[in-house]
């Protein structure tokens, strides 16, 4: 085939160390137009983010040449040193090292919208730990509570 095609669509979530409620709603918007800005130079488009102050939510469209590792490690650390230089009240920002990345078909490309839309509604009645564990479960993810949350 002369030409190269992809369509490689990822929701990725990620928390603040320790799961700290830092993001709070006076720069919640920025940071996520922060994240859309980092991915275009990869190669790479932020379709949808949200979350609440302990965790985001990301769906991405991934180009041929990104990895989803490095896509995730570039978007933590660029955005960490920005939060830490522009956020006066956040100098030792910090995102937790691990991360939850899990494949999204076109198909539910709107439905995976709705979700990263509804967080703060969907967070009133399930914890961050009840999220993943049910996400790695609806994934068929393998996963060992003595690990999940150091």
């Amino acid at each position: 085939m002369p030409q190269s095609f992809d369509s490689i669509n990822v929701h990725i979530v990620f928390s603040t160390l320790r799961r700290e409620p830092l993001i709070t709603s006076a720069w919640q918007s920025r940071l996520y137009e922060y994240f859309g800005g980092i991915l275009p130079e990869r190669k790479a488009a932020l379709i949808s983010a949200g979350g609440i102050p302990d965790h985001v939510h990301l769906l991405i469209s991934l180009g041929r040449e990104l990895a989803v590792a490095d896509a995730v490690r570039i978007v933590k650390s660029v955005s960490s040193r920005w939060i830490n230089e522009t956020m006066s009240a956040q100098r030792d920002f910090a995102w937790q090292a691990g991360y939850g990345a899990f494949s999204v078909s076109s198909s539910q490309l709107e439905k995976v919208k709705q979700y990263i839309a509804n967080q703060e509604e969907h967070h009133r009645t399930r914890s961050f730990q009840e999220e993943l564990r049910e996400l790695l479960t609806r994934h068929q993810i393998p996963f060992d509570e003595r690990y999940m949350w150091e």
